[in-house]
């Protein structure tokens, strides 16, 4: 579609869920195939009905409009401060942790990134065309670069060609599936070599699959934790815009790593307490919460 068909695709979409969204109702933010444009578009529609601006009604707006600075990437740095909880809490050596990262868009890109910046060794990144293996490593920067002008992460000098699906099954001490649902499956499970599993996409290991793993001990990190800081940016974006503040770019990621660490910390203790995993852990907690508050709330009319 055409720039011009996209806007009027969006804003009649807009127009039609008015009376759903809003600051204290639902307020939506981008994801697959969307960006920081559908949400000025959906913005300044819903600002034109209310007749004023609302910022707050949208997050993941262009800066300019309200939109938040680190939302970009802050689901990456979310991925990179629960890898950095669990190689603490692992008793691992973050200097010699392998990292592969699956998916060469906005998380996985920045994770690599932060990641090699941080002292890991990335040995191993892919898009959707394939995936380069260098077992001494590479640098995300370059290799971003390069697909600047290839179009694709392949053909990085000094590094071998892999597909996706062997990318998964390489050696390595941190796996990062960062791109499509269902990656991980039963066919696959037995032969991850990963001593950690960090779900940066949205259900890349089936159950099936995850069962396998946590029977072989592979740690895992499930995607409702570790890829919660691109949602926990927009809530950012969302208290800022009510506001009308603007946070330093210091101040916003300390806010996120003191949340993200909080949370992992929060999964860690109830699954060592429960003797299970840390997917069952982040679910026991969530739905206690809500339970806990259910129960004080209490119901009425009784």
């Amino acid at each position: 579609m055409s720039p011009r068909e996209l806007e009027h695709l969006t804003r009649r979409y807009a127009t039609m869920i008015l009376d759903l969204i809003g600051p204290y109702r639902d307020v939506p933010a981008p994801d697959l195939y969307t960006d920081e444009q559908t949400m000025a578009w959906i913005m300044d529609t819903y600002s034109t009905f209310k007749g004023y601006s609302v910022p707050e009604s949208v997050t993941g707006k262009p800066i300019i409009l309200g939109g938040f600075k680190q939302r970009e990437e802050a689901t990456a740095m979310g991925v990179v401060f629960c890898i950095r909880e669990a190689v603490k809490h692992l008793k691992m050596n973050a200097k010699k942790s392998s990292v592969v990262v699956q998916g060469f868009g906005s998380v996985g890109w920045n994770a690599a990134r932060i990641l090699h910046e941080e002292g890991y060794l990335v040995v191993a990144v892919s898009d959707t065309k394939g995936g380069i293996y260098n077992p001494k490593g590479i640098n995300p920067v370059q290799v971003f670069e390069h697909k600047k002008k290839a179009d694709s992460v392949l053909g990085f000098k000094g590094s071998r060609q892999v597909t996706n699906e062997e990318l998964l099954e390489l050696p390595c001490d941190i796996l990062v599936p960062a791109a499509f649902e269902n990656q991980i499956t039963r066919v696959n499970a037995d032969n991850i070599k990963a001593r950690v599993v960090v779900e940066a996409a949205n259900a890349p290991i089936t159950p099936k699959a995850d069962k396998m793993l946590n029977e072989k001990k592979v740690f895992v990190i499930p995607d409702i934790l570790d890829n919660s800081g691109g949602v926990t940016s927009s809530y950012f974006e969302w208290v800022q815009n009510l506001t009308r503040e603007r946070w330093s770019e210091r101040e916003a990621n300390q806010k996120l790593e003191r949340m993200m660490v909080k949370a992992f910390d929060d999964v860690y203790r109830i699954s060592k307490q429960r003797e299970t995993d840390m997917r069952t852990a982040a679910l026991i907690l969530g739905v206690g919460r809500v339970a806990e508050a259910i129960e004080k709330l209490g119901l009425w009319p009784s």
